[in-house]
């Protein structure tokens, strides 16, 4: 194991020794000469090449990172370098940032893009200049070193030259000693930090410091009060132009013989013109690196080594897709003078959302204390921005010290800037304005008096107004369902308006009522006007079909919820029915004799598409194919008949008071539709042979095939209303019926109930469906389950291999434990079991040559690993490659082996779950086939956690097992 020294005593040295433990490879790490972080500090070993050579023989020190930029000037590296492996670039290579006049020449002699500048060393000569120039805004910068302070933004030339008089007088002593005069670029600053090895360069996220001492970027230049990162919102030409840059540099510096190893810092500003460099650093920014360390995802120690030993393009650097935000709690005074010893109290243990790191702090006996100007940095990750940023403010609103001061708008404007940039999350604004112009004049056609308006908060609908003085409204909702997906497969949406406000109005119909307004909700991924237009139409045309006034709704665009081809539809039908009219249904009067009428469908309607769906893909049948009984017609058209809408055609025979109830036959079928009209005394009992049930009926189930009573329970089949009347009013309730145009049929009687009967009871089932048509693809294949447990898994896959639509059937379960209970479990379930034991076999191979001899007898096509405690030999699997498959508790290639879970927790995963792949010769290492996420709570233990994925496995291994056999069949 590793033992690795970092060099510095600020909160970038604690965030690098933090994520540094983190390492596998890691034993200790050492600060020096550190500050109140929770790390080892050397004793008394000073800052110079000797004193730390000294203590890293000693300790046998592997690595030194180098923090700070004055150590890189005093050529720390290139003494170190020569014994130890030393993090960061030699004096030469770090002359970038320790001399800023020669980081300007290198810019304009390598052309890489800068702001125009002058250099000087007398203050005379740069009076001169400022006064003679023409730039709208003047930068005076100190050349050297000067702890991040030494830039004046001056704005006028009274300023520039005040701080060019101080600067060159000694203000920053040596560092001042040459100035730089530039003209002020405008635009957003951004920082980007890059690993290199000399050779391959590695980005990191961009970054956003806050250096001004106040809030709105007021007050002096400062070491920086607070970070925000990743920046985002630049496109893709400026990130190349960023990559460009960095790379330019480390190449540039190669041709003139300085290989630089470590981190480049990189200072710019995204302008009209595009970016340009403000300034270089050579090491890792502070406080840029306390939130980059939260969001690496790699192991910072493989890294930094990759960076030394020249070995960068083989390493992995992955980032977290969180977003992170640092705050910096500074002492009062800071950045001039500031007060040192004030006892810190209410720092927070790290958890998983921040991290607290030590900066200006040192430890006083058991009392942590202020030591510096900015004191601590508080540090937030979230997948938002704005949550990150409340986290790290509530966190640094529980710190305490004497005089603590931070800037409250660190990241700030990030979140701002994400409420107002709408349409780059997906959603079209003017998409949707577009839109609503465009179907206001569909709606005003459907207007009715007393319905108003679309473009609103809501809709009026006066009753008085309309003409139902002291009505009662009945309101019902409902949607299209699954059937979307056959109009989006076969290309028309056309019908799917009748189908919404069918469902809706049908369903009012049965309380006696006239629907009067409408109201529609179209959600979608992306919104295309051109698409919902379609739709909204259809919705329009079927509300004058039904009578009704089309009033408005709601169009979402839901992009992250809904993919950008996905959409749904739902409505809100509001009827009104006179006081005088039958209030349906009438339970009190409905007894026994009384007759049951079947109201004839135009076909599916819209129930079942999920089952239809089901049978065209296990039986490999196009939309386009044409019906075999009707040549001139294709699957897709027959399927998407519009919902047959029958207000104008029933509400009357409801009103003439000769029907005691109505039922609207939609999902559930006769069985769980017509119940709900019945008192609990009486039953309904249909005779399913009194009717010709269409053609797409029989098809679909002879082809799924589908039992008799499984379609009753999901179909119409034929029948979309059921009126119930007395059997003395039957002729006149068909004739009302006949006069509007509808198809009916005397189907059933009531009778008295008794205790425990079913309240709806179908009479010859058999001989409804002829089964005259042939499936194309109904073979099932043969499965066996290998286990050595309890077998919880093996009872999910039984189960769904005995569900009608199921592609396989479990031909055997083979334990190789005599005493597995799931032998027993699965004989209780009508399975066939064997017992071949693995203990005591003469070998591997001859146990698995019985397993084979098994699978063979029973013609097993597809083996199921559940629990099975054993590994196979490369000999079996190759025997039956491609036909094992096996479940694990992680989303591989993530923690392969038998501690998947343990390793899950001590990884700190926020994610993990089950995956179903194919079994190989290496383990855990086969093709995957699906998977499922379990989320990881803080407070999961490592059996918690298992039951969450079990459940999960539950779920996932059966519709693979299914998805696996229908590839066979």
């Amino acid at each position: 194991m590793a033992k690795v020294l970092v060099l510095g005593n600020g909160a970038r040295e604690h965030a690098l020794a933090w994520k540094l433990a983190q390492s596998d490879l890691v034993d200790t790490v050492f600060i020096n000469p550190g500050n109140g972080a929770p790390f080892p500090k050397p004793k008394d070993v000073s800052l110079d090449a000797a004193s730390i050579l000294a203590f890293c023989e000693k300790e046998s020190i592997n690595l030194v990172v180098v923090g700070p930029e004055d150590l890189l000037y005093n050529g720390i590296v290139d003494e170190i370098s020569k014994h130890v492996r030393c993090f960061g670039p030699t004096k030469e290579a770090s002359r970038l940032e320790w001399s800023k006049a020669n980081a300007k020449s290198f810019m304009k002699s390598v052309g890489i893009p800068s702001a125009e500048y002058r250099t000087f060393t007398n203050i005379n000569d740069a009076t001169r200049f400022i006064e003679e120039i023409s730039w709208d805004g003047i930068v005076v910068k100190a050349s050297g070193l000067a702890a991040g302070k030494g830039v004046v933004v001056a704005e006028s030339r009274e300023e520039a030259i005040i701080a060019a008089k101080e600067m060159l007088q000694g203000k920053f002593g040596e560092a001042s000693n040459e100035i730089i005069i530039e003209e002020m670029l405008v635009g957003e600053e951004v920082s980007a930090l890059c690993f290199t090895d000399g050779i391959t360069v590695v980005n990191m996220p961009l970054v956003q410091d806050h250096k001004r001492l106040l809030d709105g970027d007021q007050g002096p230049n400062t070491g920086g009060m607070g970070v925000v990162a990743p920046i985002l919102h630049f496109g893709a030409a400026i990130w190349e132009q960023i990559e460009e840059i960095c790379k330019r540099t480390i190449e540039a510096l190669r041709e003139n013989g300085i290989c630089y190893k470590g981190v480049l810092y990189a200072g710019l500003i995204v302008t009209a013109k595009g970016v340009q460099v403000l300034e270089y650093n050579c090491r890792f920014g502070d406080p840029e690196t306390e939130v980059l360390m939260r969001l690496l995802n790699s192991d910072l120690y493989q890294i930094l080594l990759a960076c030394c030993e020249g070995t960068l393009e083989q390493t992995s650097v992955q980032w977290s897709s969180n977003y992170a935000c640092g705050v910096v709690l500074a002492a009062s005074g800071y950045p001039l003078n500031y007060p040192k010893g004030n006892t810190i109290t209410g720092i927070p243990e790290s958890n998983q959302h921040t991290v607290v790191f030590h900066a200006g702090t040192k430890q006083l006996g058991n009392k942590t204390v202020t030591n510096g100007g900015r004191v601590l940095c508080v540090t937030s990750t979230a997948p938002s921005m704005s949550v990150a940023r409340q986290r790290a403010y509530a966190t640094a609103e529980e710190i305490h010290f004497d005089g603590k001061f931070c800037r409250t708008d660190i990241g700030l404007k990030h979140c701002l800037r994400n409420t107002v940039a709408y349409a780059d999350s997906g959603v079209d604004i003017n998409e949707g304005s577009l839109l609503i112009e465009r179907i206001k004049s569909i709606c005003d056609r459907t207007k009715l008096t007393a319905t108003d308006y679309i473009g609103g908060f809501g809709s009026v609908v006066d009753l008085l107004c309309a003409g139902f003085g002291n009505s009662q409204i009945v309101i019902g909702m409902d949607g299209v369902g699954t059937k979307i997906a056959v109009a989006d497969e076969v290309g028309d949406q056309w019908g799917l308006g009748y189908d919404l406000v069918g469902m809706c109005a049908n369903d009012v119909l049965c309380h006696c009522s006239q629907p009067l307004a409408f109201l529609d909700y179209y959600v979608t991924g992306r919104l295309r006007a051109s698409d919902a237009v379609v739709v909204i139409e259809s919705i329009a045309n079927a509300c004058q079909t039904a009578g009704c006034a089309l009033v408005g709704g709601e169009t979402a665009e839901m992009p992250g919820v809904y993919n950008a081809d996905q959409w749904d539809l739902a409505g809100v039908c509001v009827a009104v029915r006179d006081p005088n009219w039958p209030l349906l249904p009438l339970k009190e009067k409905i007894s026994d004799g009384d007759v049951l009428i079947g109201v004839s469908s135009n076909g599916l309607h819209s129930n079942g598409f999920s089952l239809v769906r089901k049978i065209f893909e296990r039986n490999r049948i196009r939309y386009s194919e044409p019906c075999p009984w009707n040549n001139s017609t294709t699957f897709g058209e027959e399927l998407l008949r519009p919902t047959h809408i029958y207000v104008r055609s029933v509400l009357p025979v409801l009103q003439s008071g000769l029907v005691l109830g109505a039922a609207h036959i939609t999902g559930g079928g006769l069985k769980e539709n017509v119940n709900r009209i019945l008192p609990d005394d009486i039953k309904a009992v249909i005779d399913c042979s009194s009717w010709q049930i269409g053609e797409i009926f029989q098809w679909l189930q002879s082809v799924g095939p589908v039992d008799a009573c499984e379609m009753m329970r999901t179909f119409n089949c034929g029948v979309g209303m059921v009126l119930v009347t007395m059997k003395e009013n039957v002729d006149a309730v068909m004739r009302l019926l006949n006069e509007h145009d509808e198809q009916s049929f005397v189907i059933g009687r009531t009778q008295k109930r008794s205790k425990g009967e079913d309240q709806v009871e179908l009479v010859n089932l058999h001989k409804c469906f002829h089964g005259k048509y042939s499936s194309s693809s109904a073979r099932k294949i043969n499965v066996a389950i290998l286990i050595s447990g309890t077998g919880s898994n093996m009872v999910r896959l039984i189960e769904s291999s005995l569900k009608p639509m199921s592609s396989c059937r479990i031909a055997v379960v083979i334990s190789n434990v005599p005493s597995a209970k799931g032998i027993e479990t699965a004989r209780a379930m009508g399975i066939r079991t064997t017992v071949i034991p693995s203990k005591g076999a003469p070998s591997r191979e001859a146990f698995e040559e019985l397993i084979t001899k098994e699978l063979e007898t029973r013609e097993v096509e597809l083996i199921c690993l559940a629990g099975f405690m054993r590994i196979l030999t490369a000999t079996f699997v190759r025997r039956w490659a491609g036909r094992i498959i096996n479940i694990h508790p992680s989303l591989l290639p993530s923690f392969k082996g038998a501690q998947a879970v343990p390793l899950a927790l001590q990884h700190k995963v926020k994610l993990t779950g089950c995956t179903v792949h194919f079994v190989n010769e290496e383990v855990d290492a086969g093709e995957i086939i699906a998977q499922a996420s379990v989320p990881v709570y803080d407070s999961d233990t490592v059996e918690s956690l298992h039951e969450r994925i079990k459940a999960k496995e539950h779920e996932l291994y059966p519709d693979a097992m299914q998805l696996i056999a229908e590839r066979f069949a």
